[in-house]
């Protein structure tokens, strides 16, 4: 296989990494890494490409006559603290876009041969084409390692490089040239300093100056250099603002322009990849004429009904790519549209919406071995409890312990809109799970566990008895559905959730015995799920559920998803009526994160080709030729559905919640024959799996470093219990399961 692999012309991120995967792992063909069209860009949110290296992103166009790429940097928001909680109040703030470069080139002739492509295994779009005999290349990436965004533009014969080069700020900034320099400055009405930069260095020809705009002629190659920053610091005693970026601006330019384009190109691939290459997944196999589409083509075929097995591989890792590219550790976390903004006014202010958005933005990370990715939502919560304790006890009164938070919020700590009181439990879900799978005591006592314990302290001074001494959570919400009320299902799971969580990290830390025991008394006094009248999995304490009620949310669903209360193994009669009533729900929802959820739902509910169908939607319904997923299809894009998606894929693989490692829990039968390797599984185990018809063929489980040890692995209902000390492999076979 390792000979197959090396003489194989499309694999050279699998040879530069062979040590590291297991040796059945798939020789991938291009199609699985790069999506491709024949055509430029019109449209930014459904046709451009996104790049990012966490903090700078960028969309890129791809023209032949003017090349656009549109840039942001995470942290450029207006607004501020906001303690209003007015949705529409200034204080709210929106993220903006930052600006756009600009090439416009002088050939006149039509272009020939054109190819546009995101490889999204090295994070660098392509764009290829020929114009009177000439081929023309431009290759562009985000490099994480050095800051910048670069652009390279060659063609294989001299001098065939002239036109103009642009450099525009979002909200109409005047441009300042020097030399072969572009910069732009400005203050945002909340006091927030900002700055780009680009720098052009040619190869022949030359470069002037035309007014704000650099002119090049008769180049051989031209590299293109672009840094951005604001003076954003995620500390709240800062007020969130440190010193103006000009400084630290230029010298990010003024280093890379160091560089040699190809060390700056290997410098980058090599840090994607350390991330990207720790997961590699087949599917199956396309058809080769299928795979030949540019992937608008590919799409509509899919619609039509054609088998595309290598599109959902695609998918499931362009969740993985896209999460990599706008949340790494000292960047914001990912808000509503990830990194990626062409407006000053974006929908929903394109913020954190804690309902459920920000957190399916984050399902995928530690499963999918991006860990790492997961800690700018920890660094932003954490930085943000001062504001979010002021904004719960100008509410509540100042006897509140802890905190809660509203539906949305800003990188500031301010809120808009409704007041979503079991939020803080659902992002300390978060905290939680990222402990669960990489079993980091360290991280646990220093960073979760204060977390974990102040949320539980809001709801011990917040959960109301019932006259026989039940404990509901007060005027609660199914979020976007039904009247506010005590005892709703979503509320009550999450708490339930909440104090499961924090009784096992007391266990794990060896801490506060008589807390846990008093959480513990207080779980129990919860009201749990109900089985209602039509044998549904109730959202409200009232039975009230209608059996033809199609909403999007499913949210009395968390218990099933992304919580472990409900299980087919556990309780399986609340799992039963968890899938009638997410089978009432229907089938025919569009909108993109409600599809998410409900793959993993029924991969939860182990039910595959249910899963599947939604899963599939995320291709059929609601990706665009650039694969972002429609919220609403034609309306607006959300990138809570392409990491949800992935997230949902992996459940259908590989399941680890209750306790166990659940192999191939819910495969459909269009994924047949596979293979996957890299998953994280919770108990800091790593697990590669093949299959082939349907049944499993050999599975790897690797133990890291905190790893539990004692683990049981589960398939076709039968269990084998291993015991691992860190750095140990086990390989099962189907023998091992009967």
């Amino acid at each position: 296989m390792i000979e197959k692999t090396l003489n194989n012309p499309f694999t050279k991120k699998v040879v530069a990494v062979a040590a590291l995967m297991p040796l059945f792992c798939p020789t991938f063909a291009l199609a699985d890494d790069v999506l491709f069209l024949d055509k430029p860009a019109a449209n930014w949110e459904k046709e451009a490409f996104p790049l990012g290296n966490g903090r700078l992103g960028c969309m890129v166009f791809g023209g032949v006559e003017e090349e656009r790429i549109q840039f942001n940097v995470d942290s450029l928001w207006t607004g501020d603290e906001n303690l209003s909680g007015d949705y529409r109040a200034p204080g709210m703030g929106f993220y903006q876009n930052f600006g756009n470069l600009y090439v416009a080139f002088d050939a006149a002739s039509a272009a020939t041969k054109y190819r546009r492509e995101l490889n999204i295994s090295r994070a660098v779009v392509r764009v290829v084409y020929e114009q009177n005999g000439t081929e023309f290349v431009r290759e562009t990436f985000c490099s994480h390692p050095d800051q910048v965004l670069v652009s390279r533009l060659t063609a294989n014969a001299t001098g065939k490089y002239s036109g103009r080069i642009r450099l525009a700020g979002g909200r109409e900034e005047s441009t300042s040239v020097k030399e072969n320099r572009l910069t732009f400055a400005g203050t945002l009405p909340n006091g927030m300093e900002y700055e780009a930069q680009v720098l052009v260095v040619a190869e022949g020809g030359t470069v002037d100056t035309d007014g704000d705009t650099l002119v090049f002629s008769r180049c051989d190659s031209l590299t293109i250099t672009l840094a951005a920053g604001t003076s954003y610091v995620m500390d709240y005693a800062s007020s969130w603002k440190g010193e103006h970026p000009h400084g630290l601006v230029t010298e990010q330019v003024n280093q890379a322009a160091k560089e040699a384009y190809p060390q700056l190109l290997t410098a980058h691939v090599e840090d994607h990849q350390s991330l990207y290459n720790r997961v590699a997944i087949d599917l199956g196999r396309t058809a080769d004429a299928q795979l030949a589409l540019p992937i608008d083509q590919r799409l509509q075929a899919i619609r039509e009904g054609t088998s595309d097995p290598q599109m959902d591989a695609l998918l499931f890792q362009y969740g993985r790519y896209l999460l990599i590219a706008c949340s790494r550790p000292g960047s914001l976390p990912a808000n509503l549209q990830g990194l990626w903004n062409d407006r000053n006014n974006p929908p929903w202010h394109a913020d954190y919406h804690s309902n459920i958005n920000v957190q399916m933005n984050y399902w995928l990370a530690e499963p999918a071995n991006l860990a790492e990715c997961h800690r700018p939502l920890f660094d932003l919560l954490t930085a943000s409890l001062e504001p979010f304790r002021k904004a719960t006890k100008l509410a509540y009164g100042d006897t509140i312990r802890g905190f809660t938070i509203r539906t949305s919020h800003n990188p500031f700590g301010g809120m808009g809109w409704k007041w979503n009181i079991p939020a803080s439990a659902w992002y300390a879900q978060h905290f939680w799970e990222h402990y669960a799978f990489g079993r980091d005591k360290e991280y646990l006592a220093a960073v979760a566990y204060s977390y974990l314990k102040e949320v539980c302290q809001y709801w011990e001074d917040h959960l109301k008895a019932l006259p026989d001494g039940r404990l509901v959570a007060p005027n609660g919400w199914s979020p976007e559905h039904g009247p506010t009320e005590d005892g709703v299902s979503h509320d009550q799971q999450l708490i339930w959730d909440l104090f499961t969580n924090t009784i096992q990290a007391t266990e794990e830390l060896g801490v506060d015995a008589e807390y846990r025991q008093k959480l513990s008394g207080m779980r129990d006094k919860l009201v749990g799920p109900k089985i209602g009248r039509w044998d549904q999995l109730q959202e409200w304490m009232v039975d009230r559920d209608g059996p033809k009620d199609q909403h999007r949310h499913v949210s009395h669903m968390f218990a099933v998803y992304p919580g472990r209360q409900i299980s087919r193994s556990k309780t399986p009669d609340l799992a039963e009526a968890a899938a009638v009533s997410l089978k009432a729900r229907g089938f025919g929802t569009v909108v993109g994160w409600s599809n998410a959820w409900k793959t993993a739902l029924w991969a939860r509910l182990l039910d595959a080709e249910n899963a599947y169908t939604f899963y599939h939607k995320e291709v059929s319904a609601n990706a665009y030729p650039n694969l972002w997923n429609g919220c609403w299809p034609g309306r607006v894009f959300q990138i809570d559905g392409n990491f949800g998606s992935t997230a949902g894929a992996i459940e259908m693989l590989l399941q680890s919640h209750a306790g166990e490692i659940h192999l191939l829990p819910a495969l459909p039968e269009i994924w047949a024959t596979g293979s996957v390797s890299g998953l994280r599984a919770r108990g800091d185990f790593t697990v590669d799996i093949r299959w082939t018809d349907g049944q499993l063929e050999e599975v790897t489980v690797r133990a890291g470093k905190n790893a539990l040890g004692a683990i049981g692995v589960v398939y076709n209902g039968k269990k084998k219990e291993l015991n691992l000390a860190p750095g140990q492999t086990a390989t099962l076979l189907p023998k091992d399961f009967r």
